[in-house]
């Protein structure tokens, strides 16, 4: 079974695209919900984030990591790896 990683993404987002970056230097795939083309996904990201409004919002096997600052405080803490390594 491999990680499944879902960001919700907007346009003209530097937090959007560092977040992209870090992942793929995990060497993560994953998949990447335009919420600014997609009014549906927008639901959905305020839905499984507890309403948060910002992007991006990152989710890792379903588990809602946060944003950008979440995601690289999960990377600086060893948090990343356990939720990647949970299925490796």
């Amino acid at each position: 079974m491999s990680t499944k990683v879902e960001i919700f993404t907007g346009a003209n987002c530097a937090y959007c695209v560092a977040a992209k970056n870090l992942l793929k230097a995990k060497g993560l795939d994953y998949e990447e919900f335009r919420i600014d083309q997609d009014p549906a996904r927008f639901q959905e990201m305020l839905s499984r984030s507890a309403n948060r409004r910002t992007v991006p919002q990152i989710f890792i096997n379903g588990e809602h990591v946060g944003g950008f600052d979440e995601l690289a405080a999960a990377e600086r803490s060893g948090k990343l790896a356990q939720l990647i390594g949970a299925v490796a």
